[in-house]
C-alpha cells in the first residue's frame, strides 16, 4: 500500500508522524511525506523543534488516487495551518469523496473540521477539540482508537501520543481491509 501522510512545512508533533510511519515501513508498506510546501518539513517535540524530514510530494500536485490511504498526524500547529490551505483541504475531501480510508490523531481532525467531511461521524481526538468537531456536526468519544464507517470510507481516530500504538495497529487495520 502507498500511504500519503500530510503535513505542513512546519508545527507537526514528530512522534505522531514518526510512529505511524514506521508502521507503515514495518509492515511493508510505502509512507509517502506530501507537504504544501518542497523541501523539508520541520517536526516538533510539543514546543521544541525537533528534526526535520524530507518531502516526498506536494499537496497540489499529488493525486488521491495514487494513494491507498491519508493519515493526518497531529501537533497543534500542523492542522491549524493545514486548515487554512485550500489544496490540502481538498486533497483530504478527495480522500472521503473516493472512498479511501482517512486515519488522524490529537488535533489533527481539525483539518477534516475545514474539509467537512466530519457531519455524522462518531471520532476522538484531543479533548479541546470536542466542542469543534460537535459543532461540525460528528459525535465525540472519549476513546483511545475510534473507527468509523459513516459514508463511503473508513475514519480512524486516536486522541494523543498515548494512544499511539493502538492507532499505528488499527489504521494498519483498516487500511489493509479496506485495500482488499
Amino acid at each position: 500500500m502507498r500511504i500519503a501522510f500530510l503535513t505542513a512545512p512546519e508545527g507537526v508533533e514528530q512522534v505522531e508522524l514518526t510512529e505511524p510511519w514506521q508502521a507503515a515501513k514495518d509492515a511493508g508498506h510505502e509512507p509517502v511525506l506530501v507537504s504544501t510546501e518542497a523541501g523539508e518539513i520541520q517536526a516538533f517535540n510539543h514546543l521544541d523543534k525537533a528534526d526535520t524530514f524530507p518531502v516526498d510530494e506536494v499537496v497540489g500536485e499529488a493525486a488521491v488516487d495514487a494513494f491507498d490511504g491519508l493519515v493526518l498526524p497531529g501537533g497543534v500547529a500542523n492542522p491549524d495551518f493545514l486548515r487554512t490551505d485550500e489544496k490540502a483541504v481538498a486533497f483530504v475531501r478527495g480522500f472521503f469523496e473516493a472512498g479511501r480510508p482517512v486515519a488522524a490523531i490529537c488535533h489533527a481532525p481539525w483539518t477534516l473540521v475545514e474539509a467537512d467531511v466530519v457531519r455524522g461521524r462518531v471520532l476522538t481526538s484531543w479533548p479541546s477539540l470536542q466542542t469543534d468537531l460537535r459543532n461540525a456536526g460528528a459525535t465525540w468519544v472519549d476513546e483511545q482508537v475510534k473507527v468509523c464507517d459513516h459514508g463511503t470510507n473508513k475514519l480512524v481516530t486516536s486522541r494523543k501520543p498515548d494512544d499511539l500504538k493502538a492507532f499505528c495497529e488499527t489504521y494498519l487495520e483498516v487500511f489493509a481491509a479496506e485495500a482488499g
